[in-house]
């Protein structure tokens, strides 16, 4: 299983959204719970964000793959569709 990582920001409401689409997934699934997730701050970390391809935030690589990239007003329910496929793709 890949790890994934994904680029936030603390402030921004999409990525509250992401977290919480997260939680709710992991118990709808409790299998979720067991993909690694790097949680990256952008602005704490940028040595590292530069280094990925992204505009908008959240965004969730898999290696140098973009799973998923967040889009200005996206509504919770896209969130969790897309943080869902993101889960599913590295859990196979």
């Amino acid at each position: 299983m890949k790890e994934l990582k994904l680029f936030y920001l603390e402030d921004c409401p999409y990525c509250h959204n992401a977290k919480r689409a997260l939680a709710e997934l992991v118990s709808e699934k409790p299998e979720y719970a067991a993909v690694k997730i790097e949680w990256i701050e952008e602005s704490r970390r940028p040595e590292i964000a530069e280094q990925y391809n992204y505009y908008y935030v959240p965004t969730i690589f898999a290696g140098d793959r973009k799973l998923y990239e967040a889009h200005p007003s996206e509504s919770y329910a896209d969130c969790k569709k897309n943080m869902k496929a993101a889960l599913d793709a590295v859990l196979g």
